[in-house]
């Protein structure tokens, strides 16, 4: 049960602001991601070294998120949004002039920080909106995060195939220097400190947090082998790069116009229920991966997989925000984003080095495997959270 938290209306923030950020850090994963191929064979890296530029990110985005969600919470989101978009800026900017895998490992995991920072002040703003419709709440919030990650590889695609791949990294520096001014009207309440003392602590010791983190685990295991290796694999498979950007983006469609809905079936069904559910059928999209070799038929698991995913992201930031009460809500979230920006950084360096030597079926297959493991953990774990979220 989630106590209701209540902001007087003439102190609710507009969110539009908000979103439209979320969007747009989105949108520069989602441009790297499906430029990691080209950035291969550009600078002539090998897939050990792609591997470490996607976990670099992960492993940037697990320090800012573990280490940022208390002061969210003690009431310093507004320092912290506008940290996150200042570091977000300044690896855009690096990203334009690399030329070298440790300038690429560096930049990338710049604007991972940024990322991290901003992401559980976002969420705890959300969360504190509208605790009757929490549900459909994340669910939109999901659905700008993927609208933006949908953008990424469209624009990374045609600025990349008409001008070049740096322009990708101009524009989307011009684009969060707009949205500075966001970080300055965005007030995000606190709670006093003596009602977090030890909190971490306390969220990892609750079976319903740690079925979270679990199942969060098996759904970052795909992000990480995704970030790594999906656009060197495309190549290798023969498509363009005119073809993996519209397959990424297309990916994110379904998350884009289902997400606010299965926010709100989370919260009625119960979102440990709809996790489980959605995740395994992710696992077993995984393994098809590993077993086709034309790209237009993974184009089925992969839209299979983009609707399980939109079930999977509300209902996972769902489960946390009930895990982890109104007071801790920025620290459950940074929490919960730490441990998954720790598998991703850990799948994506894996990934790389596994595709290298055993070759893609392996890769999948495994990570399959993996996820199955965690699912299991979440569901011994997580039954108070089996129930419909309620509001008190």
């Amino acid at each position: 049960m989630l106590p209701a938290m209540v902001l007087e209306k003439s102190e609710e923030p507009s969110l539009r602001g908000v979103y439209l950020l979320t969007a747009i850090l989105m949108m520069g994963i989602g441009a790297v991601f499906s430029l990691l191929g080209e950035i291969r064979d550009t600078f002539g890296f090998s897939e050990t070294g792609i591997g470490l530029i996607g976990g670099m990110a992960f492993v940037a985005g697990f320090f800012a998120q573990l280490g940022v969600g208390k002061p969210v919470d003690l009431g310093y989101g507004q320092q912290v949004l506008r940290l996150g978009l200042a570091a977000a800026i300044l690896g855009a900017i690096w990203m334009t002039i690399a030329d070298t895998l440790w300038a690429w490992i560096c930049a990338r995991g710049l604007f991972g920080l940024g990322t991290g920072f901003a992401r559980p002040a976002v969420r705890r703003l959300v969360l504190m909106r509208d605790p009757e419709h929490m549900g459909r709440s994340m669910g939109k919030l999901s659905s700008y995060e993927m609208g933006g990650f949908l953008l990424g590889p469209v624009v990374a695609a045609v600025l990349a195939s008409w001008i070049n791949m740096q322009v990708t990294f101009v524009v989307l520096t011009v684009l969060l220097i707009l949205l500075v001014p966001v970080t300055y009207r965005t007030r995000i309440p606190g709670v006093p400190a003596s009602r977090l003392a030890g909190i971490q602590i306390r969220l990892l010791s609750r079976p319903a947090m740690q079925a979270c983190l679990s199942t969060g685990a098996a759904f970052y295991i795909t992000v990480g082998v995704f970030e790594a290796i999906w656009a060197v694999y495309m190549v290798d498979l023969g498509a363009s790069q005119m073809f993996i950007g519209l397959t990424m983006s297309l990916f994110a469609v379904p998350m884009v116009l289902i997400t606010p809905w299965a926010g709100s079936f989370a919260q009625r069904k119960g979102p440990m229920n709809v996790t489980v559910i959605s995740v395994s059928v992710a696992a077993g999209c995984m393994v098809f991966y590993g077993v086709l070799d034309s790209i237009w038929y993974l184009c089925i698991p992969l839209a299979v997989h983009s609707v399980a995913d939109a079930f999977t992201m509300p209902a996972n930031q769902l489960a946390v925000g009930q895990a982890s009460g109104s007071d801790a809500l920025a620290t459950g979230q940074g929490l919960f984003g730490a441990v998954g920006m720790a598998v991703s950084a850990i799948a994506a360096i894996l990934s790389g080095i596994l595709y290298q030597h055993l070759g893609a079926g392996s890769l999948w297959v495994g990570a399959a495997a993996t996820m199955c493991v965690c699912i299991v953990a979440a569901w011994l774990r997580g039954a108070e959270l089996r129930d419909p979220t309620q509001v008190t």
